[in-house]
């Protein structure tokens, strides 16, 4: 007597407790990639300029990695939730503006001035995460309105006016964070490197970090499973922006020169290109700290290499299509040729 097979449409469970999440072969495979991609071309650079390799030319890059790593970071944590956030370069301008406001014309304390920008920052991210939870809205779109709301309210409250902190009077230690050196290491890059080791741990050693990946491979199997995947979501926003915000920072005094309508233009496309080279899959559920900071030194190794050569600077966006284009056919290959695996 033939009996009825059984089907279960029962969405396949997220794991959300266990051991800390251990990273995956395929993961460890695209790191050690994008690792050799790195050095290959950083030996090809040495040798079509010689002025790669040269002390100033090094200090230089590890510090514009460290500018762009941090916010990096923030960023590669939303695309493992399988979302977005296109808002960082207007967050930096209206961040930088406030944060000249309030120390050259305000006379605010720069520990209390820095703590203001990081509570508007973490603010933003708590909305962002917030609308798309609850509402619940696409991140594309939430921050797609919050790029041209932040850029807007920026102009309107620096009157399209460039600003600035002058000779850094009176806040010389903020200044030092942007520009000074550790021992001849770049501050900025110092910092990236004590973010990314807290940031490992969060992802990668604690029970936030596994819920993560759980959300970002599934969100409905995750809450069968037990875990709150809309504060998973929120909390991941409100990280960034607090990653964001110390970025803006660092960026407002390494320029010192906020223009409200170009400064931090298209900043969040640098984000989320190391993200995805670095291993992130914009479907979520992939990615690691290691491979967002390999990320984040090929796309400032490139871009220093093409200025290095010569090439004109209006490519540097074309350079950066053409390498986030290159990463999503990556990730496509990577998960067909893995699904003929199985």
């Amino acid at each position: 007597m033939l009996t009825k097979a059984s089907t279960d449409t029962t969405p396949r469970l997220a794991t959300p407790t266990g051991s800390p999440p251990r990273l995956p072969i395929k993961s460890a495979s695209k790191e050690l990639g994008i690792f050799i991609l790195l050095v290959v071309l950083c030996v090809v650079a040495s040798i079509k300029n010689p002025n790669f390799a040269h002390i100033d030319n090094v200090q230089n890059l590890s510090r514009l990695i460290g500018l762009f790593g941090i916010f990096s970071l923030g960023l590669g944590l939303i695309i493992i939730t399988s979302g977005i956030d296109l808002t960082v370069g207007s967050v930096f301008a209206l961040s930088g503006v406030i944060l000249s406001i309030i120390l050259t014309e305000k006379h605010w304390n720069p520990v209390l001035s820095v703590f203001t920008i990081l509570a508007l920052t973490m603010g933003l991210g708590l909305i962002h995460g917030l609308l798309i939870t609850k509402i619940p809205l696409q991140p594309f779109i939430v921050t797609l309105c919050g790029l041209l709301f932040y850029r807007g309210i920026a102009r309107f409250i620096a009157g399209d006016e460039t600003k600035g902190f002058g000779n850094a009077q009176g806040f010389e230690a903020l200044q030092k964070l942007a520009t000074g050196d550790v021992a001849g290491v770049p501050m900025p890059f110092v910092l990236l490197m004590v973010f990314s080791l807290i940031m490992w741990v969060v992802l990668h050693r604690s029970v936030y970090g596994r819920h993560l990946y759980a959300v970002g491979r599934n969100e409905e199997a995750a809450r069968y499973s037990g875990i709150n995947s809309q504060r998973v979501i929120i909390t991941t926003y409100v990280i960034a922006g607090v990653l964001t915000g110390f970025s803006a920072i660092l960026f407002a005094f390494y320029t010192n020169s906020i223009s409200p309508s170009t400064h931090g233009n298209s900043y969040e496309l640098y984000g989320i290109a190391a993200a995805v080279l670095g291993g992130c899959s914009l479907r979520g559920g992939e990615g690691s700290i290691l491979g967002i900071l390999i990320g984040a030194a090929l796309i400032q190794v490139l871009q220093n290499l093409v200025n290095l050569l010569g090439i004109p600077s209006s490519l540097n966006f074309a350079v950066m299509g053409s390498v986030i284009l290159l990463g999503v056919i990556a990730d496509e290959l990577t998960k067909r040729r893995a699904a003929k695996v199985k």
